[in-house]
């Protein structure tokens, strides 16, 4: 099979310097809980990125890099993709992710062994590796289970959420959080009511509170487009992803509270 896409995978050391540089804490701290008020499409994207993986995701400075998948490469007609996985994952029931699992995704899947696959598609894709970055391809085990860094104690479907954080996890340097809640308010208003009293730490409006003081906030992903706005207590690196809301809806593994 021909390779026909180039990857940039994130230099974390390169990333730590960086930050250091710009007097932004290269070594986040782990603990505490982070707190979101969301409105209803961004409470159950973010639940999903919260509790699954990908196949692969895009990093905060807009690169494609692994998830699930340690490499892939496609044949001439950009029809046939194949993917070499991870071997050290587990989903959350303790049950082994292996190749069979990828029967979660709406595609043809062509089992080679328990650790690679070939993705049939019907028409040629040569974005077919970021696609599998987006939501709505999430893997999920046979009952439901995920493999991601926060596993559910507690979902009521559409309004509360809260994760706690897995042990012994693959992705060692993320997940800061001991715990993360989400809550779904429909209003801008009653989320950033909730964000200026301090209910929550960050929430998807575009504008503060009118009795908020800005001192105590920071909008992101940038001053000139503005999703969400956190807390000044909430620690942000200094490349956040913009392909979504919440650095790509990965707050919970890329945050941390200073």
């Amino acid at each position: 099979m021909t390779r026909i896409d180039r990857r940039a995978l994130f230099a974390s050391g390169a990333a730590a310097a960086l930050l250091a540089a710009t007097g932004v804490s290269a070594t986040p701290k782990r603990g505490g809980r982070l707190r979101a008020a969301l409105s209803l499409p961004l409470f159950d994207q973010a639940v999903a990125a919260t509790v699954f993986d990908n196949l692969t995701e895009i990093a905060a400075d807009g690169t494609l890099r692994g998830e699930l998948a340690t490499d892939w490469s496609s044949d001439a007609t950009a029809r046939r993709w194949r993917f070499t996985l991870r071997d050290d994952v587990t989903f959350h029931d303790g049950m082994p992710f292996d190749a069979y699992s990828l029967r979660s995704l709406a595609m043809t899947v062509e089992v080679l062994d328990t650790t690679t696959v070939d993705i049939v598609l019907d028409a040629p894709n040569p974005n077919l590796p970021y696609l599998l970055a987006h939501p709505g391809y999430e893997i999920r085990s046979d009952t439901g289970q995920g493999t991601g860094l926060y596993q559910v104690q507690k979902l009521d479907e559409g309004r509360h959420f809260i994760g706690t954080r897995v042990d012994d996890h693959w992705k060692e340097r993320a997940g800061w959080f001991d715990s993360v809640e989400f809550v779904h308010f429909s209003s801008d208003a009653v989320r950033g009511e909730a964000l200026r009293d301090g209910l929550v730490d960050v929430a998807d409006v575009a504008a503060l509170d009118q009795y908020a003081d800005p001192r105590d906030f920071q909008t992101l992903p940038d001053g000139q487009v503005t999703t969400h706005i956190a807390a000044t207590a909430v620690g942000v690196p200094l490349s956040v992803g913009k392909s979504w809301p919440l650095d790509n809806l990965r707050m919970a593994e890329r945050w941390w509270l200073g």
